[in-house]
């Protein structure tokens, strides 16, 4: 993925009321991880991808994502990105966003299927089933 594109995708995330940081900060930071980046750190920014969603802090947590997915992931690994963007997306309303990255997800691993919390959800359960069904 283009950087451009990955600090757009971080810059439309306005969750829960705030609003990203400056565009200059978000490309400073885009800028460090991508220099530090070398073979192997595509498993390592999933995992903080992962653990940054988990703790509510959604625009880093798509910045680590975006990132891993630049790198590299095997197929299975690549579903959880795309899935956890596809939450994050949906979350902010972005429903494109989470449509495409929910098609991105069934691409990489087409048994890909959300548990029952997350198939529950009001606002992505129905976006996934909605991109399941298109395949």
């Amino acid at each position: 993925m283009k950087k451009r594109n990955l600090l757009a995708a971080a810059a439309a995330l306005m969750l829960g009321g705030c609003t990203p940081p400056p565009m200059s900060e978000m490309r400073a930071k885009l800028e460090d991880w991508m220099s530090r980046l070398g073979a192997g750190d595509a498993q390592a920014l999933l995992a903080s991808g992962l653990k940054l969603y988990e703790a509510g802090d959604y625009a880093e947590a798509a910045a680590s994502l975006h990132a891993a997915l630049a790198q590299g992931l095997p197929a299975r690994s690549r579903a959880a990105a795309h899935k956890h963007l596809a939450f994050i997306y949906c979350a902010a309303r972005l429903e494109p966003a989470c449509a495409a990255e929910f098609r991105k997800a069934l691409v990489a691993d087409p048994a890909m299927d959300l548990d029952a919390a997350e198939a529950g959800h009001p606002t992505w359960g129905p976006a996934f089933r909605q991109a399941k069904a298109e395949r």
